[in-house]
């Protein structure tokens, strides 16, 4: 029985310890600043380039039909509070550059874009534990995360829970 307790013990830690390498950011914790090329070639962004200012940071792809519907929301919200200091930085990921630049001027979007630089093994999306698209996180001025939502956003959602942190 003791030797059974034992294993069960080991078989656990070793669970915990696995399952802690896959786990993403958690609320309070640094944002990744990670320089990431724009998605119109003009150089790189990070989000230390915004710091002072909250961020809303969004993982997206053409491909990706909840991102889609998702993408002119995150435009009006973007439009009605970047004068509060919001900035709405998308990170194209998984996509082809040429795809991901068809997806923002055909829904024309403003906000910022950039993209992760390897489709294949997207650099950001690991350095955020992202699991899916689309996925959001709010970071605070300071540069640290202060809201994570996996999958699409609405309005509602932004209204009631992005909205209040930012102002």
């Amino acid at each position: 029985m003791v030797v059974i307790a034992i294993l069960a013990l080991i078989a656990l830690l070793g669970f915990g310890l696995i399952a802690k390498e896959g786990e993403s950011l958690a609320v309070g914790e640094p944002a990744p600043e990670a320089d990431l090329p724009r998605l119109d070639g003009e150089g790189t962004a990070s989000i230390a380039d915004y710091r002072g200012e909250w961020v809303l940071v969004n993982f997206w792809a053409s491909w990706c039909r909840p991102c889609n519907a998702e993408s002119p929301v995150l435009q009006g919200f973007y439009d009605r509070n970047r004068d509060s200091g919001l900035v709405v930085l998308g990170i194209a990921t998984r996509d082809l550059t040429y795809d991901a630049l068809a997806f923002v001027r055909a829904l024309d979007l403003t906000y910022p874009q950039v993209r992760d630089p390897d489709a294949d093994s997207p650099l950001a999306e690991e350095e955020f534990g992202a699991t899916g698209l689309p996925e959001s996180y709010l970071i605070n001025p300071r540069g640290k995360l202060a809201l994570i939502r996996r999958g699409p956003v609405d309005d509602e959602y932004l209204d009631r829970f992005v909205a209040p942190m930012i102002r």
